[in-house]
């Protein structure tokens, strides 16, 4: 299993941290994101160092800019993801469809919301 050194990153930064790894060739391994008890989100990106894999921790920012300019699908599905899961918006991504979840299911701030099955279908389709 790789090693994983975290190095605290700030949303203004992020881009530009991006850029470096593309430009060195480092491979994006995976954003992901995790809301704190407080509520407070941090958000992760990991790059490929061999034996090692280097994440950059953004903390406490609800929007960031994307940086599927620089790794494509790489970056943009997993920014789309966590956009669909939480309040956290990633500048610059197409968001004019979802990927999995319906907009009925959500609360507008990324809460998946908890609705009985014949509630749903109800809504869905009413002729039936």
């Amino acid at each position: 299993m790789p090693e994983t050194q975290i190095i605290p990153a700030t949303k203004e930064q992020i881009h530009g941290i991006a850029q470096t790894m593309r430009e060195e060739g480092h491979s994006l391994v995976m954003i992901h994101a995790y809301l704190e008890k407080d509520g407070a989100p941090v958000v992760m990106y990991d790059f490929d160092f061999g034996p090692v894999i280097r994440e950059y921790e953004v903390r406490g920012e609800k929007e960031l800019p994307t940086i599927s300019d620089l790794y494509d699908v790489a970056a943009q599905w997993p920014e789309r993801e966590i956009m669909e899961l939480m309040d956290i918006r990633f500048d610059g991504v197409d968001t004019s469809q979802r990927l999995f979840m319906p907009n009925n299911l959500l609360d507008g701030k990324g809460q998946i919301l908890v609705t009985p099955m014949e509630e749903l279908i109800r809504k869905n389709h009413p002729d039936e």
